[in-house]
């Protein structure tokens, strides 16, 4: 009887000092509304050891949606093929593969050398046209005066404003459908479709149709603008931001490329605002749910994870990247080759610095892992597997394949998730199966977030000087690899073959340049070391076996 009354005061004097210790750390924090830019506030302290649960799920198999393993396993978060029987030996290449790949270094060379039509003429020489959108419409050139407007489009445009002016709404709506779909070039007739749209409450259609004609015209400013603004009233301060800063990046001559970059970092800001009241509406709840957990299980490793966490949160998205890849660099092993880490490395830098997110630290590490993969955790921590070096066949691939990751970090999608599963992820502790529930609770936003990670992973590397199809061909190069199952960073990315579909209607549409540096010869060069070093590690592996 003396023991059940103790338990029940020492769980009793729990609730008391993790209620108080919670309020303590709400009121500490600073309370901002979304509409106002909150004060910076970026902890530089010693991270916290994040719970398992709390790691960030990423949208890969190794990317922020859909990493199910945890850094504490033995196991290595990606290693998915390692139940799998053992490949044929590696086929040597055919002389025809060899002449493709030879015409592809002499291209790099010439393209280096500034001979960028030298060039061109050879990548043309070796790279197929895409098959599924050789037959895309060309594009019109963009106008924005009603003068240049065709006479159709004209009588389209005089109907909308009668209808506009007599407060006729299916007239208006119409007339300005029939303009967009017709003329799509005429920036002004989606802009005035979309403010119809929104004054008739039709929000999401507004977005719909701003979304359409970005993706037709990336670089009209008035267009992007009125999509910033269109996103932010509804909420969307991160997709904001980065409408903002991609314009900004992709236009730095624009004489409004300034006012995109304040657009990005004041809609980041509010993001950031709404994401910290967010996690404070949860920290009570969460200490509640660890006090739970010590009245079922009695152990107090619910209640400080609980706190833990929402401590961790607090302190925002690099902190939990920090804190998780601390766990996971203790967990798995890492490649130690200078060589082959410096060039991930400079990739991965290259690539982070068009991104714009520069209040991250990126860090970029290989696993000796034979899979083609790779996860990304929040703040810019990037982990690629040996076999992802292996496997593909340029510098522009293996930088498609970082892009894509470094875009799931940039889009702030395992910080969301992360946001958004903290409670569940303290439930599901105490609940058989939890783990697949928050992991399904997760996994429920990576088609989104694959198609959007795809899209800015293809701008990246164009961006930055590499060829625009290097994530499409990394794509196609998985396609070829799979027989009885898809290779591990494919299989939890839906729609493989839509995809690929996707990326390439991207490129062309938006007439980004297929035909720029691709890197064989060094990407060769440093494939033979990460050849060897899973040669090694195999080998290791092997004589450790046969030990037991």
């Amino acid at each position: 009887m003396k023991r059940k009354w103790k338990s029940l005061l020492l769980a009793l004097t729990w609730v008391f000092l993790s209620v108080g210790t919670s309020l303590l750390i709400i009121l500490t924090q600073p309370i901002i509304s979304p509409a106002k830019e909150p004060a910076a506030s970026t902890s530089h302290n010693e991270p916290v050891i994040v719970p398992t649960e709390e790691k960030s799920p990423s949208a890969t198999p190794n990317s922020e949606a859909s990493n199910t393993k945890k850094p504490t396993e033995s196991k290595q978060p990606t290693s998915s093929d390692s139940k799998k029987p053992e490949s044929a030996a590696e086929p040597p290449p055919t002389p025809e593969e060899i002449a493709r790949q030879q015409k592809l270094i002499e291209a790099d060379k010439l393209y280096q050398a500034g001979q960028i039509a030298a060039a061109e003429k050879l990548y043309r020489e070796v790279k197929e046209p895409f098959a599924k959108t050789s037959d895309t419409q060309e594009i019109k050139q963009p106008i924005v005066d009603l003068a240049q407007l065709s006479p159709s489009g004209q009588v389209y445009w005089r109907e909308a404003e009668a209808g506009i002016a007599s407060q006729m709404q299916t007239r208006t709506r119409v007339a300005l459908e029939l303009l967009v779909e017709k003329n799509p070039e005429f920036i002004p007739g989606h802009i005035k479709y979309a403010e119809v749209l929104k004054e008739y409450g039709e929000e999401k259609k507004a977005l719909q149709v701003l979304d359409k004609a970005a993706t037709l015209y990336p670089n009209q400013p008035d267009l992007i603008k009125t999509r910033v603004a269109a996103l932010s009233k509804a909420k969307k301060w991160i997709e904001a931001s980065l409408a903002a800063r991609q314009f900004a990046l992709l236009n730095p001559n624009d004489p409004q490329a300034p006012e995109f970059t304040k657009l990005a970092e004041d809609n980041l800001k509010r993001y950031k605002s709404h994401i910290r009241g967010k996690i404070r509406g949860n920290a009570i709840a969460n200490i509640i749910t660890g006090v739970l957990g010590y009245a079922v299980t009695g152990s107090l490793f619910g209640p400080f994870t609980a706190l833990d966490s929402t401590i961790l949160m607090l302190r925002g998205e690099e902190s939990i990247g920090e804190s998780v890849a601390k766990q996971a660099k203790k967990q798995l092993k890492l490649v130690k080759d200078e060589t082959v880490l410096g060039y991930v490395d400079e990739i991965g830098q290259k690539l982070a610095k068009v991104a714009g997110r520069n209040e991250f630290k990126y860090e970029f590490f290989v696993i000796p892992e034979a899979d083609l993969n790779a996860f990304a955790l929040p703040g810019g921590k990037i982990f690629i597997n040996a076999g992802a070096i292996a496997k593909t066949n340029s510098e522009a691939e293996l930088a498609g394949l970082i892009g894509h990751e470094l875009s799931h970090v940039v889009l702030s999608h395992g910080f969301q998730l992360v946001t958004q599963g903290n409670l569940i992820a303290n439930v599901t502790q105490y609940v058989p199966y939890g783990g697949i529930v928050g992991q399904l609770f997760a996994l429920s936003y990576s088609r989104d977030m694959e198609r959007q990670a795809d899209t800015l992973g293809t701008r990246l590397i164009t961006a930055s000087g590499y060829a625009a199809d290097g994530l499409r061909n990394l794509m196609v190069t998985l396609e070829k690899e799979q027989k009885s199952a898809p290779p591990s960073w494919l299989s939890s990315h839906p729609g493989g073959n839509e995809r690929v579909r996707s990326v390439e209607e991207l490129i062309s549409r938006n007439k980004y340049n297929r035909y720029a540096y691709e890197g064989v010869a060094r990407h060769t060069e440093i494939q033979a070391k990460a050849k060897q070093i899973l040669k090694e590690e195999k080998e290791r592996k092997d004589k450790k076996g046969r030990r037991r």
